[in-house]
């Protein structure tokens, strides 16, 4: 047997048959034929992000961390080719210094771009998609040992690949849109919830970033790292909105007011003390929403003494994408590690499913086969290419199985 396997806050462990760490997209394709031949599983481990067991095989675990880098970069057509195990992080200085940056990211930047893409990972701002949503082509070892290119030219494919939890075989490289550098104003001040709800409007649609905590106790800011500078946090939201400027604009290293390159003012520093879970909900609807949240959470306390995460994310086409066909607004509520929170996260869940939430693949969820087909219109096509590229199901494990067989 291998060694254990565990996430980067503890909440999943196992330990696989075997870990294979792959230096080239030769050895990729070997060990995937390999598992083929003897008929075990195969899962690919990220940077270990995921809340949810995604990455569980009792077969062969790839880890594709010697497959890094950014190997090109286009700054008239405005793309950029990594390997899949490029972190985040390590796109900034390459895509800066060919004139570019990513369209948009979250506040966590060490996950490897492919397992980021592949659960769905976002920033916040309706103008913009996930990183999955800006994927324009991939390369692809499936089940059978072979290397597929998935471009723009197979729209289904490419729609199916750009969400796909892992479920359609080992990615080796992708190709991404991404925009011209530049450079951010931070704006971050403690709001009222219903000063925020009062100018919810303007919030969403005049920032190119909006996104806030509301606290729902004083001592819940501390969880997040988010500090109130003396001010009262109880019932407040820390509202962080972030605007691009032009060289206009000196950069400014001032708390809250920090001027500079987009990469560095995105990331945050969290401590792993939490496990998330995430839902999405059309915009339209979030208003109404994040009320009963507020409501809820309060009823709830002390299981829900972490703060309320509320950011937005664009539409796209990919199949299994939190924002198929609509903007949304997101909606992360944690549980503390060590004690007994699943009650509160169900209610959480019963509350969301009134307004048809779809979940984020990497954070904890409990939706069902029937709720899947409800909620995401293209998810018999996602099953169909599923089972075209991998018909014994090498790539699927028992989190997966029960909704994508």
């Amino acid at each position: 047997m291998g060694s254990t396997w565990t996430n980067w806050v503890g909440n999943q462990s196992f330990t696989p048959s075997s870990v294979a760490a792959p230096r080239d997209e030769e050895e990729v394709v070997s060990i995937v034929r390999h598992a083929a031949e003897r008929g075990t599983g195969v899962r690919v481990a990220g940077a270990g992000h995921s809340f949810t067991p995604v990455v569980q095989t009792d077969g062969t675990v790839v880890d594709l961390s010697a497959l890094t880098g950014v190997v090109s970069t286009d700054p008239l057509a405005r793309r950029a080719t990594a390997l899949a195990g490029t972190r985040i992080r390590d796109f900034y200085e390459p895509l800066w210094r060919a004139g570019l940056a990513l369209r948009n990211q979250g506040d966590i930047d060490t996950q490897q771009i492919a397992g980021a893409v592949a659960t769905g990972t976002h920033g916040s701002g309706t103008r913009y998609t996930s990183l999955s949503g800006a994927v324009r082509g991939m390369r692809l070892v499936t089940a059978s040992g072979e290397v597929r290119d998935i471009g723009e030219d197979q729209p289904d494919l490419l729609h199916a690949a750009q969400v796909s939890v892992g479920m359609l075989g080992v990615v080796t490289r992708l190709d991404l849109a991404v925009t011209d550098a530049y450079r951010l104003r931070e704006h971050v001040s403690l709001r009222s919830w219903d000063d925020v709800m009062e100018h919810w409007d303007e919030l969403v649609a005049e920032h190119r970033h909006f996104g806030m905590f509301w606290l729902p106790t004083e001592e819940s800011g501390a969880l997040y790292n988010l500090d109130g500078h003396g001010e009262r946090l109880q019932d407040q939201c820390y509202v962080k909105v972030y605007d691009e400027v032009g060289p206009e604009v000196a950069d400014d290293d001032t708390v809250g007011r920090r001027v500079d390159r987009c990469y560095r003012i995105f990331p945050m520093v969290y401590d792993p003390n939490f496990h998330e879970l995430e839902y999405f909900v059309a915009i339209e609807r979030a208003p109404e929403a994040l009320q009963a949240m507020r409501e809820l959470m309060l009823a709830s306390l002390p299981d829900s003494i972490y703060p309320l995460e509320v950011r937005t994310v664009g539409s796209d086409e990919a199949f299994l994408s939190s924002q198929h066909g609509t903007d949304t607004v997101v909606i992360s509520v944690s549980g503390t590690p060590g004690t007994d929170y699943w009650a509160y996260l169900r209610s959480v869940d019963a509350l969301l499913a009134r307004y048809d939430a779809r979940v984020h693949w990497g954070k904890l969820h409990f939706l069902t086969p029937e709720r899947l087909h409800e909620l995401y219109p293209r998810a018999e096509d996602f099953i169909a290419i599923r089972r075209e590229l991998d018909p014994q199901g090498m790539f699927l494990n028992d989190h997966l199985r029960p909704l994508f067989a």
